[in-house]
């Protein structure tokens, strides 16, 4: 499967495709968020992360860099990084995240901030404020596009998606 797109009219359709993810996301899946500041990222990964069961606050882990929720919080364990502050791919390293991603689900908002993240455990899920949603170089409009691409792990999983346009 290549690339999909998706429309997301509004931050609640933005959640909404966090959750439909959280229906198909397996230990050791690696989720990249990319996009402009304001883009989503983090309502989306907190659609993600609500669906697995946390029922308190979801906040933007841009100054932790790291925010973990475990079992029996969530289904599956989940590391919501926020790699904004971080510059190269040995600050990622020097976090050892790696042991701790296996055994759950990561969500990296900036991966390119670390050289970016590849594999086919990944999912790079972008998004942006297409030119026909009247927005601004600074997202100032509600809607959004999602495309994501899939990495082999993914491909097979992805099909539930493939007929969605629009959320």
């Amino acid at each position: 499967m290549a690339a999909l797109t998706i429309v997301l009219p509004d931050a609640q359709a933005t959640e909404q495709l966090g959750a439909t993810l959280a229906e198909i996301v397996r230990a050791g899946d690696v989720i990249t968020l990319s996009g402009g500041l304001g883009m989503g990222k983090t309502s989306l990964a907190r659609g993600l992360i609500r669906a697995l069961g946390h029922q308190g606050e979801v906040p933007s882990p841009s100054f932790a860099i790291v925010q973990p929720y475990y079992p029996p919080d969530v289904q599956l364990p989940v590391l919501h990084c926020d790699f904004y502050r971080l510059e190269t791919a040995s600050d990622l390293i020097e976090l050892g995240l790696e042991d701790e991603a296996a055994d759950g689900v990561m969500l990296a908002e900036w991966p390119e901030n670390v050289g970016g993240m590849t594999g086919a455990h990944i999912l790079a899920l972008t998004l942006a404020v297409p030119d026909d949603m009247g927005g601004d170089a600074t997202g100032n409009a509600a809607g959004r596009i999602a495309t994501l691409t899939p990495g082999a792990d993914w491909k097979d999983r992805l099909t539930c998606l493939k007929n969605l346009r629009s959320i």
